[in-house]
């Protein structure tokens, strides 16, 4: 098992949400969060100033199976990307074992339903 943590801009989270469903990804986690990057740049919105990396952010948390970490990963490249600075970041990283407290399953199964 994985978990994906991808952290996008707040006007593509409805995008991504869609190609996540669409790619079978059923269930994830989202914060609003906040951060601050290296590259400085200002951009004008109606005559107001706007640093780019003070520009709030969309955290998703998922956890997949091996098998559907690829198909994760470019449902929200696809979705995410703009071209411009300040488009995110994503970080994979292994997970040792997952429980779902109502049943008591361990590992993949507790993920998702058999299929």
């Amino acid at each position: 098992m994985k978990k994906i943590e991808a952290i996008v801009r707040k006007t593509k989270f409805d995008e991504i949400k869609d190609a996540l469903m669409e790619a079978d990804i059923e269930w994830f986690s989202y914060y609003d969060v906040r951060g601050v990057g290296k590259t400085r740049q200002e951009r004008i919105y109606r005559g107001v100033v706007y640093d780019t990396s003070y520009i709030e952010r969309i955290l998703l948390t998922i956890v997949v199976r091996d098998i559907n970490v690829d198909k994760t990963v470019e449902a929200i490249l696809k979705t995410a990307r703009t071209g411009e600075i300040g488009d995110g970041r994503i970080f994979i990283s292994t997970v040792d074992d997952a429980i779902r407290i109502r049943t008591g399953e361990h590992g993949d199964i507790s993920l998702y339903d058999v299929k």
